[in-house]
């Protein structure tokens, strides 16, 4: 500061936000960042850094100690970072050896390529005492689960002799029959678990911290838990009046009912199909997608199932005709690409029925972001997004991928509502959220997952605070500051900077958060504000028949033959010869 008021910086630094480099990458030039942890990356993680750029799904590698005893490969960001707190929470940090994660739907080669890579830095280094491979991840949304685990059980075969040699030890959380097939054929004693085990209970017992739990028998069909209502004899049933909540933000979601309705921004069949299978089991009189919107082609109509019956979906080319002709739509589920996603959002958001905007793309800019944020708050929108996988309300609505597969869903029980809502940050982690608490609740109520992470998407369009005063169940990830604005709002006590003493339940790590949901879960019913009800009937839903054959359950006759040739072997024969 100088006489004349005048300001003369000496020194400066500025943040880079890396996520609007298609915007401004003209006017930036050449950005020379700088090497994380201070140091030029692995040859290992470079072609990990590579092959990220070149594909659609998220593969992510940092070598921390290329000495170390406990390697990790993970499935999904949220749940790399549980996998890595769980590891230092019982005292093997210093023998953390990487931190990443792969997500987004790879493909086999990808997987494999990826898995290859892992192992081969694991056997760079012998250890005496052998080492640790922990393979696991969240419940997927929409990975193809089947044929990533492909491509790890064709790296376990390329390297078979050499992970005996060193003495490694796998455990993998996120079994599938086939991977535990190929560790009996090559004789590496893979201790291979399903989402019937918390997500996390693999670590200790990788570390021989506990002993191993016995192997499910991944040969039966999968089903809903077992769940025993809580003995209420001689105890009051009649749940308690509960005062009305107080007033939401102006971000606040308006809860979903048995009729809302929504339009689908992106040609996104998939997840499209899976909501309507999602709004069958539920028994939904109608589905829950009006309208499909596709600026790519002229209006036209897809076809899709509801149940066994086939229906057609209106496709538009512009928001304004879908919205026009729909005017019952209240939701708005965006899946166009960062790159247009805030023209699109913003769209939408000029008329008036739209309450809701789940944004799915990630890697959007910040200011954009910060400019969506401004405009639903003038307007009263409420925000999901951006970097989500949507959000559930068992036996009303499903946005997008949420709960994954029809079998999670019905694993879960997200068919029919619970008594237990929650708000997470990550996509991958709310699944293991509605797992866990249908095994130690009578299910989940509503959640959402309101995206955002450390690494781009630090702003997503809602916060906690927006869900939580009626939710009961609280994830969030490391480095954020959501968590405190809740203690200040909670308790009115701004200076508490712990949960604990804002009077929440806190467990001490991610493992030991579901026998804490299960105790206060238990301690509601049996104070009366909660009413247990017995089980329904498990609804069933008709399985495409093309991923029936994907996974080898059916099988199909040709629908041509030739009766002129023998197509047995490499050539085809004509009068008994080649």
């Amino acid at each position: 500061m100088l006489d004349d008021n005048s300001v003369v910086p000496l020194d400066m630094a500025a943040k880079i936000d890396e996520t609007a480099n298609f915007l401004v990458s003209a006017k930036w030039g050449e950005v020379d960042w700088p090497p994380p942890f201070g140091r030029a990356a692995y040859p290992e993680e470079a072609l990990i850094r590579e092959m990220d750029g070149r594909t659609g799904a998220s593969l992510k590698l940092t070598i921390l100690n290329d000495k170390g005893r406990v390697w990790t490969m993970v499935a999904g960001g949220g749940a790399s970072v549980v996998y890595a707190d769980t590891v230092a929470d019982y005292g093997m940090g210093h023998e953390l050896a990487n931190y990443g994660e792969y997500s987004g739907a790879p493909s086999t080669e990808e997987t494999f390529v990826y898995a290859k890579t892992l192992l081969s830095l694991m056997l760079k280094y012998k250890h005496p005492d052998g080492k640790f491979l922990i393979i696991g991840g969240g419940i997927a949304n929409f990975t193809d689960v089947a044929a990533t685990f492909t491509g790890l059980i064709q790296a376990l075969q390329h390297y078979a002799a050499e992970i005996k040699e060193h003495k490694i030890k796998i455990y993998i959380r996120r079994g599938l029959r086939k991977v535990k097939a190929a560790s009996e054929k090559l004789g590496l004693g893979l201790k291979v678990y399903g989402p019937e085990t918390h997500i996390t209970a693999v670590i200790p017992m990788a570390l021989g911290l506990i002993a191993d739990l016995p192997e499910p028998d991944l040969s039966e069909a999968c089903g809903p838990p077992k769940r025993k209502m809580i003995d209420m004899t001689g105890r009051k049933t009649n749940p308690k009046v509960h005062p009305k909540p107080p007033a939401g933000t102006k971000h606040t979601l308006i809860t979903s009912t048995p009729e809302t309705t929504c339009i689908v921004y992106g040609l996104q069949n998939r997840a499209v199909q899976g909501m309507l299978d999602f709004d069958f089991m539920c028994k939904r009189k109608k589905p829950s997608v009006e309208a499909m919107i596709f600026p790519f082609s002229g209006n036209h109509y897809v076809k899709f199932y509801w149940g066994t019956n086939e229906i057609l979906m209106p496709v538009y080319t512009a928001t304004k005709e879908a919205v026009q002709k729909h005017p019952n739509v209240s939701v708005f589920v965006n899946f166009a690409s960062f790159r247009s996603v805030h023209e699109t959002t913003l769209e939408a958001m000029n008329y008036p029925n739209i309450k809701t905007v789940a944004i799915i793309a990630e890697g959007v800019p910040e200011q954009q972001t910060k400019d969506i944020i401004r405009v639903a708050e003038a307007k009263s929108v409420g925000l999901i997004g951006p970097a989500t996988v949507g959000g559930i309300k068992p036996g009303c609505l499903r946005i997008a991928n949420t709960g994954g597969m029809l079998d999670n869903i019905v694993m879960s029980r997200l068919y029919r509502p619970g008594s237990v809502a929650y708000v997470s940050k990550s996509g991958g982690m709310s699944n293991e959220l509605n797992n866990m608490i249908a095994q130690q609740s009578d299910g989940v109520y509503e959640g959402v997952a309101i995206g955002g992470d450390l690494a781009g998407d630090r702003y997503p369009g809602s916060r906690f605070l927006d869900h939580f005063l009626r939710y009961q169940v609280l994830l969030g990830e490391v480095g954020g500051c959501d968590e405190y604005d809740l203690i200040d709002m909670e308790t009115a006590m701004a200076k508490n900077k712990a949960m604990k003493e804002a009077g929440f339940y806190v467990p001490e790590s991610f493992d030991k958060l579901p026998a804490l949901v299960n105790q206060v879960y238990t301690a509601l019913v049996e104070n009366g504000d909660i009413v247990e009800t017995p089980e329904g009937e498990t609804p069933q839903v008709p399985m495409d028949y093309t991923w029936a054959k994907k996974l080898g359950m059916v099988r199909k006759p040709a629908n041509f033959i030739s009766s002129i040739s023998d197509d047995r072997g490499e050539e085809l024969k004509y009068l008994s010869s080649n």
